[in-house]
């Protein structure tokens, strides 16, 4: 089959969660002796034009405006339309499978490939079909338990309040319109986006699990005892945290948590694998406040080998979004390397991580249950070993890269 991949940002200009997934799916698929081809975006336009990227084509297109218009823009981008139908004219897919499309290649390149004859496949990893930015809305922040369910339905008045102008009044019923009409299946990453998605209108939407390639993310000891020299990290207790440190992924939760761990446990170092930016700075001077800014060690953002070897590295990963945080692939990523995870409560980790086998599930709001977690796993290297090898155990079981390509090629031929 002639399978073309729709994603706004794509390796190696980004390394983002969606962008990953898109790419080893591209990667699996020509490797089962599909002809895949990639349309993304770029802001410059001397980065645009076609190349290839780990063997795959790639058509990158310019798009670049003010965010602020995105909720327009993103049903109808005339930055990216007329290429994009050109290349789908030329390529003549039997499959279009498109990713994240909300910010350039836009909702509008659904109804193009439908009309080009091709089957097509929507995979939503994040609120976008329905939200205008992270969905926070379900959760009651003055409650510190696990809730076992949540109300997921927005309110279109908040939804006003909070985006002003740049709320369009129009967006999601056009989004549901074109998905009713033009996309052969929607897919969530989650049950729990999945329950989100229906609760806002979205019905008929299917669930597959994102994967990992379990075997590639393996790594020596050499590689992993250099990244610590690297970082400072040999003889240490090291709680990683990957991802932006915004206060959506749970940033403060996480550096106040962080805190109380450093003063039980003298040796914890925090690895934080994100930018240095206005972000992370803010966090960076609560920690110079409160003591304990010599022990966050900051490396950039990593990819391949050695974001592996971060893993590696590391005694526990922590994920404490709070938002929902509809997949979150540094769960699996983590117990690939046999690593326990301690999660939120909000969004797909539930799913993934089962809380006291191969990790622990957690209300980050409640800063001290975090906290206990954390060094619990840091004290008792032999619980830490055992929900580790659980969770090694789990992603073999469940989240392979393999099983997610064979449910997607399921629907390819459906």
């Amino acid at each position: 089959m002639k399978i073309l991949v729709l994603q706004d940002d794509f390796p190696p200009q980004s390394f983002g969660g969606a962008g990953i997934v898109a790419f080893d799916l591209a990667k699996e698929m020509q490797k089962r002796g599909h002809e895949v081809r990639v349309v993304t975006t770029v802001r410059k336009d001397s980065d645009a034009g076609k190349s290839e990227y780990e063997g795959l084509a790639v058509h990158r297109l310019a798009s670049d405006y003010d965010m602020r218009w995105q909720a327009f823009r993103c049903l109808k981008n005339p930055r990216t339309i007329h290429e994009l139908e050109a290349i789908i004219a030329e390529f003549k897919p039997d499959i279009v499978h498109a990713h994240n499309i909300h910010a350039h290649l836009s909702y509008y390149s659904l109804a193009l490939a439908k009309r080009s004859g091709a089957k097509v496949i929507l995979t939503c990893h994040d609120v976008m079909t329905f939200h205008f930015g992270k969905f926070t809305e379900f959760i009651d922040f003055n409650d510190r338990s696990i809730p076992k369910s949540f109300d997921y339905r927005i309110s279109p008045l908040r939804q006003l309040r909070a985006y002003r102008f740049r709320y369009n009044p129009f967006r999601n019923f056009m989004i549901r319109r074109i998905l009713k009409r033009y996309v052969d299946h929607v897919v969530a990453v989650s049950d729990s986006l999945k329950q989100a998605m229906e609760a806002n209108g979205i019905h008929g939407v299917e669930r597959i699990y994102n994967g990992i390639d379990v075997n590639s993310w393996q790594i020596g000891r050499e590689e992993t005892e250099s990244f610590k020299n690297r970082f400072g990290l040999v003889g240490r207790k090291v709680v990683m945290f990957s991802g932006r440190l915004e206060g959506a992924k749970g940033a403060w939760e996480l550096f106040k948590s962080f805190e109380k761990v450093a003063s039980k446990i003298a040796d914890a170092r925090l690895l934080v694998v994100a930018k240095r930016d206005a972000s992370a700075e803010s966090k960076l001077e609560y920690a110079k406040a409160h003591g304990f800014a010599d022990k966050v060690v900051f490396t950039g953002w990593l990819s391949g080998r050695e974001l592996h070897a971060a893993y590696s590295a590391a005694d526990v990963v922590v994920n404490p979004s709070v938002c929902l945080d509809t997949f979150g692939l540094v769960n699996i990523e983590a117990m690939a390397l046999s690593k326990p995870v301690v999660a939120t409560c909000f969004g797909g980790s539930p799913e993934i991580v089962v809380d006291g086998e191969t990790g622990y599930i957690v209300n980050p709001f409640d800063v001290g249950t975090l906290a206990d977690r954390i060094s619990g796993h840091l004290s008792d290297t032999t619980k830490s070993s055992r929900f580790g090898k659980a969770g090694y155990e789990r992603v073999q079981s469940y989240f392979t890269l393999a099983m997610q390509s064979d449910s997607y090629e399921r629907l390819y031929t459906a």
